[in-house]
């Protein structure tokens, strides 16, 4: 049977049998109270899978391997930030989760208490969140050095009982204060003040705790040897809340469940990533973004691997870094964002010819488009697989992915391949909500039920919930607010969000189009394209280009005519503008709002997520020359 075939049985398995798909995939972890009912359907759109269950998501990540790989590196932290390593194994990790919980559970947390967590990139911020779920906590982890009204906005919404915080983060080498973004937050809520756990880590002058603030070693030290029972919950109960990065007004908390994810997660880890118990994964993200609670925390851990929990800069201290850390540590899996592998590509191949990757199976890309030249570099450099992989924080796990566990099928540059199973996935026209045919754009909608690990509701709002994800068209479908076209092989490429689209004189241009043909020049590493207010033809189309090299005078001239040539004349730019960087978040998102607002001659705002906020300078000196 080829690889193709095998895919499509087993996603048809998963769509048409769903119920006895999923039952099976549920073996994959161990309940505390065996479910019946694989299903609860009955209230549409909301799905309660494996809801007379069982279970604890801490005992599944930690404690079933202690027999087994007590001895074992659960998580090994690497901070080129601090220049220090520590490895940390299931036994250790056992240890000061039950530590930490005890901790909670003395500052009155208990099942169904909400945790925020606000940490840099440290071993005690996965230990934080275990220790949450193990006694039915629920745990909001915020990104670290987000801005004090971003934070109490999360606050407010979450009213968490206890903040776990640390002193300062490391960024490039510098201190990033975290305790005075806290104090100041806790101005603007209007919920009261909930107790806080700081980590010091003696990076911030003059750093003191305040009334009802402890420290996180000192309690800790009070709690050694504390054992602490792994709480059983419900599988529908909360295990998380995280929210979503861009929204305005109130916060947007996305929760997931216990049973699911829990499932979910351990099932992507067999028949998506291929990584198997005792392997080393290598996620270069956050614990603030979906991809950190996926793919740093719960799937690797809940598998028995190792994994590796990176604190710094993929080009620092030099750009060989990650790439010496899979050969010191044998990493067989590694995931990013496409924007990292710009960022190496813009660096050269010899800082990965230096190093031995013969561990190194799969790549995996997700979090942003990622372009064909990009995926057709980083393929040509590696030996292993390069697979991209489409998502979002909504989903917890991929929508459109190739599949290592099951065999990898053909791999078609600048597309995530095919829905992954349990998702029914439908392109739409925007207008009829009829599928479209084979190389027409669609709007990309899932037909519920959502499978296990997806979001369950918006944290306290259902009806949000249904308004925001279910009330596009009359019949029930999930929006994923992205466009998508299929090949005649079904091969998926997502054409960029929904809002992201340009309108020049009733033409409809999608920016991802644009940006594509742009990266195909051998100059252009990347690109941001956007569409400005224009009298005449509504929207004309602004391009800020970053490249390896001086184009030179002409060189703009030759982008607006590749883009006139490939797309046809009512695509090409209006201006191009040759920058040294686009803003971007810490998990390598491109605010093309921001750029926008530039382009148009306003202020963009407060941007708490941006990561390096001095390339905004470069975006408005680029814009004053003639």
């Amino acid at each position: 049977m080829g690889n193709r075939q095998k895919y499509e049985e087993f996603y048809r398995e998963s769509i048409d049998n769903k119920e006895d798909f999923w039952r099976k995939q549920a073996e994959l972890v161990e309940w505390d109270t065996p479910f019946n009912e694989v299903l609860d359907y009955s209230n549409p759109p909301f799905a309660k899978w494996f809801p007379d269950g069982k279970i604890n998501l801490c005992h599944n990540a930690v404690d079933r391997h202690l027999t087994e790989r007590g001895d074992q590196n659960a998580l090994i932290w690497v901070s080129t930030e601090e220049n220090k390593s520590v490895e940390i194994t299931y036994q250790d990790l056992h240890d000061q989760v039950n530590q930490a919980a005890a901790v909670y559970q003395s500052l009155g947390v208990g099942k169904g208490d909400r945790v925020l967590i606000y940490m840099p990139m440290i071993p005690q911020a996965v230990v934080a969140m275990l220790a949450c779920v193990r006694i039915g906590a629920v745990h909001s982890v915020v990104f670290g050095g987000f801005a004090a009204h971003a934070l109490a906005s999360r606050i407010d919404d979450a009213t968490p009982k206890v903040i776990v915080s640390a002193d300062a983060g490391l960024r490039n080498g510098k201190p990033i204060p975290y305790k005075p973004l806290l104090d100041a937050s806790f101005e603007q809520i209007t919920t009261p003040k909930p107790k806080v756990l700081m980590v010091n880590r003696g990076l911030a002058q003059g750093f003191t705790l305040g009334e009802e603030e402890y420290d996180w070693d000192g309690e800790m030290g009070k709690n050694i040897g504390k054992r602490v029972a792994a709480v059983s919950v419900e599988s529908t109960h909360p295990s998380y809340i995280l929210y979503t990065s861009g929204t305005t007004g109130t916060p947007k908390g996305v929760q997931r469940d216990t049973g699911g994810h829990a499932v979910a997660m351990r099932a992507s880890m067999k028949h998506i990533y291929d990584l198997q118990p005792g392997e080393t994964m290598l996620t270069g993200s956050d614990i603030g973004w979906v991809v950190g609670h996926s793919y740093i925390v719960y799937a690797p851990l809940l598998t028995g691997a190792t994994t590796i929990l990176y604190e710094g800069l993929p080009i620092r201290p030099d750009p060989g870094i990650w790439w010496s850390i899979i050969e010191k540590y044998k990493v067989s899996v590694m995931f990013t964002a496409p924007t990292a592998i710009r960022l190496l590509k813009k660096t050269g191949e010899e800082w990965i010819e230096k190093y031995d990757l013969s561990s190194l199976r799969y790549l995996f890309l997700a979090g942003e488009p990622l372009d064909r030249e990009t995926h057709r570099w980083i393929s040509g450099t590696l030996t292993g697989s390069v697979v991209d992989n489409y998502w979002q924080t909504e989903t917890g796990w991929p929508i459109l992915t190739n599949f290592a566990g099951l065999g990898l099928m053909e791999t078609k540059f600048g597309s995530p391949a095919l829905p992954a199973y349990g998702y029914d996935v439908q392109l739409v026209d925007e207008q009829t909500a009829q599928p479209v045919k084979a190389n027409e754009k669609g709007s990309l909608m899932i037909k519920p039920p959502l499978p296990p690990g997806c979001m369950t509701t918006i944290w306290g709002d259902d009806k949000r919930f249904v308004e925001t994800y279910f009330s596009r068209f009359k019949e029930l479908m999930y929006a994923s607010f992205d466009y998508a076209m299929h090949d005649d092989d079904g091969y998926y490429f997502i054409m960029g969000r929904d809002d992201d689209v340009i309108n020049v004189a009733g033409h409809r241009l999608g920016t991802r189009e644009i940006e594509e043909i742009l990266c195909t020049h051998p100059s252009v590493v990347e690109v941001a394209a956007v569409g400005i207010k224009d009298e005449l033809k509504g929207q004309e189309v602004v391009a800020f280009v970053v490249t390896n090299q001086d184009m030179g005078p002409a060189g703009e001239a030759d982008l607006k005519a590749l883009v006139s040539r490939e797309i046809g004349p009512i695509a090409r730019p209006k201006h191009i503008y040759m920058v040294n960087g686009l803003p971007k978040t810490r998990s390598g998102k491109v605010l093309r709002r921001a750029i926008l607002s530039l382009a148009e001659g306003d202020d963009p705002g407060d941007l708490p997520t941006i990561d390096d906020a001095s390339v905004l300078d470069g975006i408005k000196s680029s814009l004053k020359k003639p």
